[in-house]
């Protein structure tokens, strides 16, 4: 069976078609690479990053796109999708439709493309986080169809078959896992990029990082349980001193490119080659110039692009990313170290234990989102990382280590292997549903390993644990009641 997906860039703008429809670039390698599906249309406001990915995954390097291959878009691929329906009924000679649709933009345009999608009745995958706030997040969700596939998280199914069906470590009594995001990763995306500030709701780089993680540890605790008065529920202990002072001899200069210690700088902005390049949109049309000097010398001078808090309004100064931005001096103000704890009372229908799970997420790691963590269990104890899973039994007093299959590495540079697994799976959910195998909400559980209510709780969890802000425990009850009051 073949697809179609359309996609929109992470400005926010319609990508690549698919007979699906994707929205962002950076599942275009995957789509092609280990599905039986094809990338239809580009929608980008770039012309050079728009004619590029055209090139490669659509028309072919000498050729033209075709009607409705390419877009400025998500906005114009959306009229465009209504007008190709009201011509197809009409009975005329139309381009062919997609099946669904993967937004994977900046995470404040989702809710208003989820919300204009919805009425088109397409299957949606949506990257986290679905909205930026409990209340989009709600409206999305009502949005929707339930004939739909929602696919939002991927995990490891070989750790909960262990854990929950194997009872490998017997009842699971808690939880340590860990997210380091990495040192220069923080320092990039998160001090100088687009997800150094908070929401305009102050949620931060927990939303934008780890909710993920949240939804992870949900998943294994088989979460929703009836919380009760007697264990505190989601406190968070949170800090933003994870980048230490600067030092004396940078002489007070906010700027890479006129720093006098910047060769001694482990957040140096200049000959760092595994700093994300793919998503700076402004600097693209720089490898259209002929000479390599003339993109150095404009690259240069882009990064010393540069703002004096005492003259710049602040609107300005958070209305771009700064580069090449002293990481000491920049207006970030996302945590950098951050504990979530869960907790459950005994569940005396099913007689299990009451359980505890903590989130820590930590910038300073040489590690870059290669999670890991530790469960202990009435009867044993249970480590797990990317590659290997071990377990101790207290009875037999035996270890048992478990390799992870491994994903080639050219997978693993993509959120190691996640998007890879991320596009099988939807395609998947996808494949059975249009094959009538399934209804979508079975396909969902089967192969996504939820549905958009259980992203949404996911979500409303990690608002929830914005309670550091107020330095308070949330009662997950009495919070989720008056919040959807």
């Amino acid at each position: 069976m073949s697809h179609h997906i359309v996609a929109f860039d992470m400005q926010g703008e319609l990508q690549f078609l698919m007979e699906f429809v994707i929205f962002g670039i950076s599942y275009a390698d995957p789509i092609n690479e280990i599905t039986s599906a094809g990338v239809h249309a580009v929608a980008e406001p770039v012309e050079f990053r728009r004619t590029s990915f055209g090139r490669k995954y659509i028309w072919g390097a000498d050729g033209t796109p075709s009607e409705g291959q390419e877009f400025t878009g998500w906005k114009e691929w959306c009229v465009g999708e209504t007008d190709r329906r009201r011509r197809q009924k009409l009975g005329e000679s139309v381009p062919d439709g997609v099946d669904g649709v993967l937004v994977c933009t900046l995470d404040e345009t989702h809710v208003d493309i989820m919300c204009a999608i919805a009425p088109l009745d397409l299957h949606v995958l949506c990257e986290k986080p679905l909205a930026t706030s409990l209340e989009d997040c709600l409206f999305t969700e009502k949005s929707f169809l339930l004939d739909t596939c929602c696919s939002i998280v991927q995990h490891n199914i070989m750790l909960k078959k262990l854990l929950l069906t194997d009872k490998a470590i017997g009842d699971l009594l808690s939880i340590e896992h860990v997210e380091p995001v990495g040192w220069w990763h923080f320092a990039h995306s998160y001090v100088r990029r687009n997800w150094r500030r908070e929401t305009k709701n102050r949620d931060g780089s927990l939303l934008t990082k780890c909710s993920h993680d949240i939804d992870f540890l949900l998943w294994l605790l088989a979460v929703p349980a009836e919380e009760t008065q007697r264990e505190p529920h989601l406190p968070r202990i949170h800090s933003l001193d994870g980048i230490p002072e600067k030092p004396a001899a940078a002489n007070g200069t906010t700027n890479c490119i006129s720093c006098p210690i910047e060769r001694e700088c482990q957040y140096i902005a200049i000959g760092n080659p595994h700093w994300v390049k793919n998503v700076i949109h402004d600097i693209e049309d720089l490898m259209k110039a002929a000479k390599p000097e003339m993109i150095r010398t404009t690259l240069l001078h882009k990064l010393a692009e540069d703002y004096d808090r005492s003259t710049t309004s602040d609107k300005v100064i958070a209305a771009r990313p700064w580069y090449g931005r002293c990481v000491y001096e920049s207006d970030n103000d996302v945590c950098d170290d951050q504990l979530v704890i869960l907790s459950w009372d005994e569940d005396v229908s099913s007689s299990s234990p009451g359980k505890r799970a903590m989130l820590h997420m930590i910038a300073n790691t040489e590690d870059e989102c290669i999670r890991r963590g530790r469960v202990y269990g009435t009867s044993g104890e249970l480590t797990y990382n990317s590659h290997t899973i071990t377990y101790f039994c207290f009875l037999t007093r035996k270890k048992t280590v478990i390799d992870v299959p491994r994903q080639s590495s050219h997978e693993m540079r993509s959120h190691g292997g996640g998007d890879y697994g991320l596009i099988r799976a939807f395609i998947a959910a996808i494949e059975a549903v249009q094959n009538e195998e399934m209804w979508a909400s079975e396909a969902q559980c089967r192969f996504i390993g939820g549905n958009l209510e259980d992203a949404v709780l996911g979500h409303a969890m990690v608002f929830a644990a914005e309670a550091r802000r107020d330095d308070k425990v949330i009662s997950w009850k009495d919070w989720w009641d008056t919040k959807t009051a």
